[in-house]
């Protein structure tokens, strides 16, 4: 399904072309023809990388060109709700007749945070929106679409309850929203549609094949029988499967559980990762170590994030500030950073061919 065919605006159609989408991904397709620009309730169930992010998009433009009222966005992490902002912002672009404003609410953007209701478009965290709720903020009810990404956390005991909750608020409101759920393939998506009363779109697509294999001794088995040796090093088994990814040409997203321990595995792989880099990706990797340094203290933490970046690598986590944040995924997610070692706060979302 090609995206001029798309029952939207011109201005809308128009946009997203300038940004690069011409034709719609199987499971995209899928969500239009179950009615998702006609306001329908939808579960969407596909593997990461499908495309669910520009789902979603569709969605907003779609409800925002036909009505007045707010669409939440609700995501289970701060850093994916930041990167979603960043995505959305865009849509301000956009001329619908009205004027379109997306804000966030995590915590960690303080001065965006005041005046919530003066936007159409809410990025929240499932935290700051039960807090919302709870506090009884006065445009709760005129929430006219509810976006609820990596929903199949739902599930999770420390998380899930939360979901739960604000779901089966916001789905009770009087004013009826359409709610579209963003999920990973899952086995009982059928019992969450019925829930939510979301017509269920599921599809296995992926743009990119997704493999997994076994280390062991020094070997990796792939699911597909396929074995290749691994060189084994001081460094230890995770930076040396993510430098061989490297050195065939890819990156290496590597995650620990600790945010001292992905301080310890970027530092572990900087100076062989940086015999990788050409001319041209050192030279542009300087001009971020100085990017971070000059928007950001002079802490001990950002200058040793500085001095790695310069080699090709670079460590995420909580104890890092929001611009030190986007400056790393911006730059991962441009294959400007080759090795990029992270606590789990960059597992939900992941969607780049990446070695773990």
């Amino acid at each position: 399904m090609k995206i001029e065919k798309l029952d939207l605006p011109k201005p809308a159609i128009d946009f997203l072309l300038s940004e690069g989408f011409s034709k719609l991904y199987p499971p995209q397709s899928d969500c239009v023809d179950a009615g998702l620009l006609d306001g329908k309730s939808i579960l969407v169930s596909a593997p990461t990388a499908s495309g669910k992010t520009l789902t979603a998009i569709l969605a907003m433009i779609s409800y925002i060109s036909k009505n007045d009222g707010k669409v939440i966005y609700l995501s289970p992490l701060r850093a994916l709700a930041a990167e979603k902002f960043t995505e959305f912002k865009k849509l301000e672009k956009v001329e619908l007749g009205k004027k379109i404003r997306a804000g966030i609410a995590t915590g960690d953007f303080e001065n965006l945070e005041k005046n919530l209701e003066k936007n159409n478009i809410l990025v929240l965290t499932n935290e700051k929106m039960d807090s919302i709720i709870r506090h009884g903020a006065e445009w709760i009810d005129d929430i006219g679409l509810v976006i609820a990404d990596e929903i199949h956390l739902i599930g999770d005991e420390s998380r899930g309850p939360t979901l739960e909750m604000i779901l089966t608020k916001l789905k009770l409101l009087a004013s009826k929203p359409q709610i579209v759920g963003l999920s990973a393939t899952i086995t009982n998506s059928d019992e969450i549609a019925k829930w939510l009363d979301c017509i269920l779109v599921k599809n296995d697509w992926r743009p990119v094949p997704l493999s997994e294999g076994v280390y062991d001794a020094g070997e990796v088995t792939m699911s597909d029988g396929k074995k290749f040796e691994v060189e084994p090093s001081i460094r230890g088994i995770p930076i040396d499967l993510g430098v061989q990814s490297v050195k065939d040409g890819g990156q290496s997203l590597v995650f620990a559980e600790t945010r001292t321990r992905s301080k310890a595995l970027a530092t572990k792989a900087a100076d062989i990762i940086s015999q990788f880099l050409e001319k041209k990706e050192s030279e542009e990797l300087e001009k971020i170590s100085k990017k971070i340094l000059s928007n950001n203290e002079h802490t001990e933490l950002v200058k040793t994030l500085a001095i790695l970046i310069k080699k090709g690598v670079a460590f995420h986590h909580a104890g890092l500030n929001q611009n030190c944040r986007d400056t790393i995924e911006t730059e991962f997610r441009k294959g400007t950073i080759k090795l990029l070692s992270s606590t789990p706060t960059l597992a939900a979302g992941v969607s780049r061919k990446t070695t773990i």
